[in-house]
């Protein structure tokens, strides 16, 4: 099939920001530079109006002739240093200064490995709270706004992991004021009607199918609740905010590319041999590529299907080509950059994984199948004897091909996850220890290991020579993960949902380190791993329409 249209480039810059619409804080960004090395360029200092040093302040520079932000996070001694970047004019700024007075210089020249006047910073009052400022709530996280809020644990979850599945921010929800019947449609609307399009009214029961809900109990727990701390007399509380990062968790630089959409919802990555990073766009008929290097943003549209919503769903990439589905309609699609021509393979949707030979895979009712890349055939099949019906679900492959995990976050009556052993052919159904761990998206580490994040707001882990199942929580509460991904030394990164927040999970020592970023509403559902640099890179799609670059330090 021809393509429908050359690929768009663009800088990335927007003509309207969102952010300023909404009334947050000026986080409008600009779009292009480069800069591999983690330190060599702008530094400085981070300190209070009294003179002592600020650890964990996250230092951002903003280029006036790009659209990309480049922050970096003070150490216990108050130093930051940013990778060298190109010169130019620079808007220098503290990333969510929560209880610090905001402090912004614009027009900032920078040059080189130049040393920047120190950044002092008033605390806005003595109290461990801060008040309910109108600029102070659109800097509070999803998982912030459950912990200050009134109620029981078991409201807070049921609004955590329904209304907190990944598809938005709670923001909304939480700085709304509404009556209880008026909350009663808002949350019928959007848990009994099909995810994120809202078209059509579900047809099976809570706990079963693609659908959040859990039980009709759960339903009047949310509006019940929401009528109360949210209903139209409601006052926000004093809010008490998490930690400021410390010790490892400042030892990352992060880079934020904007996309040329504000609503491209882009939670699909994948790398390609030139060190591009594509995007499948959720909500618009492209997929997209980004190069690191430049900053520019290529999209080509893609081929739609008649009677269906536009979209694309899962991406992969292989040597010089692209796979991917839609995000609607059952098709798999094959894509070549260089001749700007689609194949379309139909009958094939959702969700896949490529294998190290190239092999796409997909679990689905009762088959998880092995699909030639090149034509669209399944070429081998695994029939699952089990007791239920199991919709396309998140999957990987292990390194070496033997091994296929693949998680059922939307099954009430099933906690667990698929396990199969292509050599033998088992099929197995492994249940989580809590019961309640919601396995999603998932990856094999180099010994083989299974890592499945669970939208319950914990890691799986699964051995598969002792078939042990161990689950892991990390240290932020009100949490949804939804994927994880081992990296070539064995560590798992993985996005905390509704905590801004991108984990790195150490299995050896069971350490958890959690990277603050710079903006509160980060929605990180899947991560890409680029093992080739060291120490690795992290890329994840944000939902709110950029990609975001994970340069760890160590």
């Amino acid at each position: 099939m021809k393509a429908l249209s050359r690929g768009r480039v663009t800088l990335g810059f927007r003509t309207v920001c969102l952010l300023a619409f909404l009334g947050l804080p000026a986080l409008c960004p600009v779009a292009a530079q480069t800069g591999q090395a983690n330190t060599g360029g702008p530094h400085g200092l981070v300190r209070s109006a009294t003179g002592a040093p600020l650890e964990g302040i996250m230092v951002q520079l903003i280029s006036g002739k790009s659209s990309i932000r480049t922050t970096v996070y003070s150490d216990e001694d108050g130093h930051y240093e940013f990778p060298l970047l190109p010169d130019g004019s620079y808007t220098l700024r503290v990333a969510r200064p929560l209880e610090f007075e905001p402090y912004v210089r614009s027009s900032l020249r920078i040059d080189g490995a130049m040393k920047l006047e120190d950044i002092v910073l008033q605390r806005r009052s003595e109290s461990a709270f801060l008040a309910p400022a109108a600029d102070i709530l659109p800097q509070l996280t999803d998982s912030e706004w459950l912990w200050n809020l009134p109620g029981t644990a078991e409201e807070k979850q049921a609004v955590s992991y329904t209304c907190g599945s990944g598809c938005h921010t709670l923001q909304r929800i939480f700085r709304a004021r509404y009556d209880e019947r008026s909350w009663r449609l808002i949350v019928d609307r959007m848990v009994h009607y099909k995810t994120r399009l809202l078209q059509h009214r579900l047809t099976v029961p809570p706990g079963m199918g693609d659908g959040a809900l859990q039980s009709e109990a759960d339903f009047e727990t949310i509006v019940e609740w929401l009528a109360k701390v949210r209903g139209p007399g409601a006052a926000d509380p004093p809010f008490q905010v998490y930690r400021r990062p410390t010790g490892p968790a400042t030892h990352v630089v992060v880079t934020e590319y904007e996309l040329p959409t504000i609503d491209e919802r882009p939670s699909y990555l994948a790398g390609d041999s030139d060190g591009n990073i594509w995007y499948a766009a959720n909500r618009r008929p492209v997929i997209g590529k980004l190069d690191p290097k430049t900053g520019v943003v290529t999209e080509y549209q893609i081929p739609t299907e008649p009677g269906q919503v536009p979209g694309a769903q899962w991406i992969a990439s292989r040597n010089t080509l692209i796979w991917y589905t839609d995000a609607w309609a059952e098709n798999l699609y094959r894509f070549d950059p260089r001749s700007n021509t689609f194949h379309k393979m139909p009958g094939w949707g959702g969700v896949m994984s490529m294998s190290s030979d190239g092999f796409l895979w997909r679990a689905q009712e009762q088959m998880i199948q092995k699909i030639d890349p090149e034509t669209g055939q399944s070429v081998a099949q695994f029939p699952m004897k089990i007791t239920h019906t199991v919709p396309a679900v998140e999957s990987d492959v292990s390194p070496d091909g033997r091994f296929f995990v693949g998680g059922v976050p939307y099954q009430k009556s099933f906690d667990g996850f698929l396990f199969l052993d292509t050599k033998t052919g088992e099929v197995r159904e492994v249940r989580t220890p809590s019961g309640a761990a919601h396995p999603s998206s998932g990856s094999f580490d180099p010994d083989d290991n299974a890592w499945i994040g669970g939208k319950g707001g914990v890691l799986i882990g699964f051995n598969t020579r002792t078939q042990r199942v161990s689950e892991y929580v990390p240290p932020t509460p009100f949490v949804n993960i939804y994927d994880a991904a081992a990296d070539r030394n064995g560590d798992i990164w993985m996005g905390l949902m509704h905590a801004g927040r991108v984990a790195r999970f150490k299995p050896r020592t069971q350490q958890w380190i959690e990277y603050q970023m710079p903006e509160p509403y980060s929605l990180a559902w899947k991560v890409w791993i680029d093992n080739s640099t060291n120490p690795v890179t992290v890329w994840y799609g944000d939902y709110n329409g950029f990609i975001v670059r994970l340069q760890p330090r160590d």
